[in-house]
């Protein structure tokens, strides 16, 4: 398939994405297999030290495929956790029970594919997957099992939460080194963030997933995270055009030509937090000072997408600036497609900029008041 998005000019790309790249999967067969075990899981009881706790809902994260083996993440959200420190804390603890929990399940209930509990790499390990199969398909999806404070119960996620809430989660109530750690509970807000999209932007946003795994195909592992490419499409969407019929290989382009600019990268978005907050407002300003690319998760301010590693991303721009060279970027005609306008940085307000407006002005009616007093 990589050689025919390589090959098909601009005019077809729209066709390509709607012959091969459909809206589903094995992963969204599966659905009703994730809805049953999420009811299962929320119907029963924990034991031992977590015995307060119960599942209230689980949440399955975008599918990644690749080559009929796929990976997603499902989030167990769960009451009677009272702040972000309890999932960090108890960890270990959810995670051991959520796996008896499972393994139970797996041994009292027959689906209509094969359900496999994975073992935990260690006693005390923080990690958990199980695998759902049709063998006879060839096809198998892995899911990350993560346990998370259920933040949508406090919160509306179609209003902007109070500033408050971003304050407490980048203080000293998020212990040193874990920022970034507890962006399962914004899954939610992240999903809305992309759902309610227009459609041709949704399927754009397929497009450039599937030019990333044929990446990854010939590249492996060590790339940019998925969600950054995502992140970037809606960035260059929104600056560069915000109509809901576009030119798809415009998009594509545009999207390329920004990850060949990834040093230059500075993105964010206010949709959830802002500047008005003054400690939320002094730790967005040290997050967007730090070593670019930043692509901060339009949901959390502690997690900058983009990753800490240069080379995965001097990686990928090696590739897109090879596909910009081949004729899913030109017209029939041969002539270029062309890029939208968009800036690699999004401007930070000044540090301040209100109290050095009143001060300005404060002093400015200070001296015109005493200046016309001392004059006579």
């Amino acid at each position: 398939m990589e050689q025919d998005l390589r090959s098909i000019p601009a005019s077809k790309l729209d066709k390509f994405i709607e012959n091969h790249l459909p809206d589903t999967s094995f992963c969204a067969d599966l659905r009703e297999v994730i809805d049953a075990l999420c009811a299962l899981l929320k119907d029963r009881s924990f034991r031992g030290p977590v015995r307060r706790m119960r599942a209230s809902k689980g949440v399955k994260g975008k599918c990644t495929a690749l080559k009929g083996r796929s990976d997603a993440d499902l989030v167990v959200f769960l009451n009677n956790l009272t702040y972000f420190e309890d999932q960090l804390n108890q960890q270990g603890v959810l995670i051991k029970e959520i796996k008896k929990q499972l393994c139970e399940i797996q041994h009292e209930r027959r689906f209509g594919v094969k359900f496999e509990v994975h073992s935990l790499r260690s006693p005390n390990s923080q990690a958990l997957s199980f695998k759902l199969s049709a063998p006879d398909l060839l096809k198998e999806v892995k899911f990350d099992v993560l346990p998370a404070y259920d933040l949508l119960d406090h919160l509306n996620i179609l209003k902007k939460p109070n500033q408050q809430f971003y304050a407490n989660l980048i203080s000293g109530r998020t212990p040193p080194g874990k920022e970034g750690k507890l962006s399962t509970c914004f899954m939610g807000l992240r999903k809305y963030f992309l759902n309610c999209r227009p459609t041709k932007l949704k399927r754009l946003i397929r497009l450039v997933t599937h030019w990333y795994q044929l990446c990854k195909e010939k590249l492996g592992d060590r790339l940019p995270p998925q969600y950054a490419l995502e992140l970037l499409t809606v960035y260059a969407w929104e600056h560069g055009s915000r109509v809901t019929k576009f030119n798809t290989a415009q998009g594509f382009r545009t999207v390329l030509e920004l990850v060949t600019k990834y040093k230059q990268l500075r993105i964010y978005w206010t949709v959830y937090y802002d500047f008005r907050h003054q400690e939320v407002s002094e730790y967005l300003h040290q997050q967007l000072k730090k070593d670019r690319p930043v692509i901060l998760d339009p949901a959390d301010p502690t997690r900058n997408i983009a990753g800490l590693n240069p080379k995965d991303w001097r990686r990928l721009a090696g590739e897109a600036a090879a596909w910009l060279q081949y004729p899913c970027f030109k017209y029939r005609d041969g002539s270029p497609v062309c890029s939208w306008e968009v800036p690699t940085e999004v401007g930070v307000p000044t540090k301040y900029l209100f109290c050095r407006i009143f001060w300005l002005l404060f002093w400015s009616l200070f001296h015109f008041i005493f200046g016309k007093t001392s004059s006579g």
